[in-house]
């Protein structure tokens, strides 16, 4: 049951809100308490189709004192009963905690692995497969920087994603992805096992945090292609050095002052998601849950080729559309792992 006094504080709340917008409230403070009710309001929406049914349920019961109704209410009761657990279940979803960074554009960085060329390879499969998932949900995919193979796989590769809720679909991507299949570089027909990695982050804009120039360093360096082709001949790649945590940074595109840029959000983007991270680990230090570790060295996916098969091992759920996935088709995956993790945190509010 959901405690009705906390009903009413989110009601109250939203009346307050709708005061206060429509009295006219200063730029800045507009733009919160607008961002506020635009979150509170399906699920006030959610509280009053609840509450009507509860209320329902009452009027029912109350028939059931006369006598030439009581059929009617006895029958009206039993529909009720059939359809409060899921306006209960629905409300209890639209109540639990939002992550602040769901509504966020993400970066997404996919490192080959273990497998030499053919890990390589998986990557470039990789990053194709979330450029048409990408594409199939509307949103905007910019590859950042690459280092590329000369038979076209990628050691490493980052990309940036912008659209609606774009880091509350990805998030469940980070993670060890396994591959297994006959390479194209092998002749003897062997199944090879390989993997990459793959980190999505919520991008960071400048007023998360406040990164003092005394706290970084930065280096220039001649870069060049893939097998040494398309060198550049001036010194246009940057690498950024964050002094406090190590973390470093480079890129390597044609435009200095691009590679400043590229680096400087990656950069920001990293130590926003080592930021989230510490807070996470604070709140929940005793909490694993099967989707949401967020420890990036966890195999969490494999691709069987020769089987047409992918199962992802958080959840144990396989799939036999392999081709449809490395075509961006993971929706039931990435919908499979929301609802495991909802359903987790679920568990953990019910007493």
């Amino acid at each position: 049951m959901v405690p009705l006094e906390k009903l009413h504080q989110i009601t109250e709340r939203l009346a307050f809100l709708e005061a206060k917008l429509s009295e006219g409230a200063a730029t800045g403070d507009f733009v919160t308490l607008s961002r506020e009710y635009a979150e509170l309001k399906p699920v006030v929406a959610q509280i009053d189709a609840y509450r009507d049914l509860l209320a329902d349920m009452d009027a029912a019961k109350e028939m059931l004192a006369e006598p030439e109704f009581k059929a009617m209410a006895e029958e009206e009761i039993e529909n009720l009963k059939g359809r409060l657990p899921a306006a209960e279940h629905d409300l209890k979803l639209t109540l639990l905690p939002k992550d602040a960074a769901d509504q966020r554009p993400a970066i997404i960085e996919i490192r080959a692995g273990t497998g030499g060329d053919e890990a390589a390879l998986f990557a470039a499969d990789l990053l194709r497969m979330y450029q048409r998932l990408a594409e199939n949900h509307g949103w905007k995919f910019e590859v950042m920087s690459a280092t590329a193979t000369e038979l076209g796989g990628y050691k490493e590769v980052i990309g940036s994603v912008k659209g609606n809720g774009v880091f509350a679909r990805l998030k469940f991507e980070s993670g060890v992805h396994r591959v297994q299949r006959v390479p194209t570089t092998e002749s003897g027909g062997r199944v090879h096992t390989s993997a990459a990695t793959v980190a999505v982050l919520p991008e960071a804009e400048e007023v998360d945090l406040e990164i003092p120039t005394t706290d970084i360093r930065i280096d220039t360096m001649r870069a060049s292609g893939a097998g040494g082709q398309h060198v550049n001949t001036t010194d246009s790649a940057v690498r950024i050095t964050h002094i406090p945590t190590g973390i470093m940074v480079v890129s390597a595109e044609k435009s200095q002052h691009r590679n400043r840029e590229i680096a400087m959000q990656v950069l920001r983007t990293r130590l926003y998601d080592m930021k989230r991270q510490e807070a996470d680990d604070a709140r929940a230090a005793t909490r694993k849950g099967q989707v949401g570790s967020g420890d990036r060295s966890e195999r969490i996916r494999t691709y069987n080729f020769p089987q047409g098969r992918l199962t992802d091992h958080r959840i144990n759920l396989t799939l036999y559309k392999l081709d449809q996935a490395l075509q961006g088709e993971i929706d039931d995956v990435i919908d499979a792992l929301i609802a495991d993790d909802q359903a987790s945190r679920l568990a953990e509010l019910d007493p």
